[in-house]
């Protein structure tokens, strides 16, 4: 399918996906072709898509949880089957996608004992959930639990140094980028005047639009 795909795109510069599935509930794959460039262009272009994809594209994350009076991220609370700092992880990977700008504040505040999974967090208008059952932490007593979250639109990985959060406020190291992971390649073909280079580029993305 790739060469057929390939053999029809060599007269005029295309575009093209030749392959696309969804490799896991919150993973999409794609594989496309550009063609036809001119010789040392295919390598010119496939390092900049790569690094403006990874690097320049938008995403909404969780950035900061407040548990109330939690000594440290390692600490364990009573009635709760998780770390604060594997809660803190799976807040890390609950999937968003927004328009909003800036910071906007969400909750959770639930009682067990029960699950607490993503469709739990209290959200702004701005902003939705993508896989509602991402799991955040089991309650095994009957306690109140509550979380306070902070979430930004940002680009990149960001990360932030560990202080004394005596407050039980705690940052999330965050990757913000909805593009995960970029491949390319190149081959040249034709001949004379008439060579010209085929770019092939594989995108592994979050499943939404940032």
């Amino acid at each position: 399918m790739v060469r057929e795909e390939v053999a029809g795109s060599t007269q005029t510069l295309q575009w093209k996906c030749v392959e696309s599935r969804v490799d896991s509930k919150r993973l999409y794959y794609g594989h496309f072709i550009l063609s036809p460039l001119r010789k040392g262009q295919a390598d010119t272009v496939g390092i900049a898509l790569r690094r403006a994809l990874l690097g320049e594209i938008e995403g909404t994350c969780i950035t900061r949880a407040k548990f109330g009076s939690v000594p440290h991220e390692y600490s364990t609370i009573a009635g709760i089957e998780e770390s604060v700092q594997e809660i803190l992880l799976n807040l890390k990977e609950i999937v968003l996608r927004s328009n909003l700008y800036g910071v906007r504040d969400a909750s959770i505040c639930v009682k067990g004992p029960r699950y607490i999974i993503a469709q739990d967090i209290i959200l702004p208008p701005s902003v939705e959930i993508v896989d509602t059952a991402q799991p955040i932490a089991n309650l095994t007593e009957p306690i109140d639990f509550c979380i306070d979250l902070q979430i930004k639109r940002d680009r990149g990985y960001q990360t932030e140094l560990r202080k004394n959060y005596q407050d039980g406020s705690y940052p999330i190291d965050v990757v913000s980028m909805p593009v995960r992971n970029v491949n390319y390649g190149f081959f040249s073909c034709g001949n004379g005047n008439e060579k010209h280079e085929i770019l092939f580029l594989e995108i592994w993305t979050r499943k939404f639009n940032p």
